[in-house]
């Protein structure tokens, strides 16, 4: 398990993951910002930060109240990556970002539906849209939490999307997997009113999901994925 490995190996698997979400377009220059929970502290990309240039030794230490235990200033979005952990006792990671689809939606201000069988993978029958607060404010904290209450993943409202998980490989196919879903829905669009799954379908997929290993983990993230 990740919480077993020690801070220098987990500063080198928070810059890695972090360079895989750049890597993958979903961020561009500084914009988006990664964290990780290592008991009582908390590892965060510090603010400015870019993929091509970030090292382990630039990644900020703070607490679960956002007090820097080192040196470096954390990333504007401290406070929402503090919130969501403590909303979200089992949550150990977090990945937000700027991806094009996820922010062209996010601009909409409208969730993602139930458009394809996978939307069921972030626990419920939609990826629901924060309301808009200023990035790094307490509002834009809370808000993304509420929007969270039942999901791993919510868009954010004229800014983008964030998720949680387990691991940090578990945000970053969130986050692909999200933008994916995004881009193909903004197409679908493009070509009509798509068909959207029935309460009663997506719920015969998430009983699909939750017998796979991998999604059994949302029980333990608290997401009923009832809704």
């Amino acid at each position: 398990m990740e919480l077993m490995n020690s801070e220098p190996t987990m500063r080198h698997a928070v810059v890695e993951a972090y360079r895989a979400l750049g890597q993958r377009g979903l961020n561009c220059g500084s914009t988006g910002n990664l964290s990780y929970r290592m008991g009582d502290k908390i590892l965060i990309t510090p603010t400015g930060a870019e993929g091509e240039s970030i090292d382990e030794d630039m990644l900020v230490v703070i607490d679960g109240d956002g007090e820097i235990l080192g040196p470096g200033t954390p990333s504007s979005e401290w406070r929402m990556h503090c919130e969501i952990y403590d909303r979200k006792p089992h949550a150990t990671a977090i990945a937000h970002t700027h991806s094009d689809a996820c922010v062209a939606l996010s601009c909409m201000r409208r969730p993602l539906p139930a458009f394809h069988y996978m939307v069921a993978g972030f626990g419920g029958n939609d990826v629901p849209c924060a309301a808009y607060a200023p990035y790094g404010s307490l509002e834009l904290a809370r808000a993304a939490a509420e929007a969270l209450a039942d999901r791993t993943a919510c868009l954010l409202a004229n800014h983008g999307m964030i998720c949680y998980g387990c691991t940090l490989e578990s945000v970053v196919t969130g986050a692909i997997t999200l933008e994916t879903l995004a881009r193909q829905y903004l197409l679908t669009i493009q070509a009509g009113d798509p068909v959207l799954l029935n309460d009663e379908e997506m719920s015969a997929v998430r009983e699909r999901y939750l017998s796979y290993a991998r999604f059994k983990i949302y029980r333990e993230l608290g997401v009923d994925g009832h809704r």
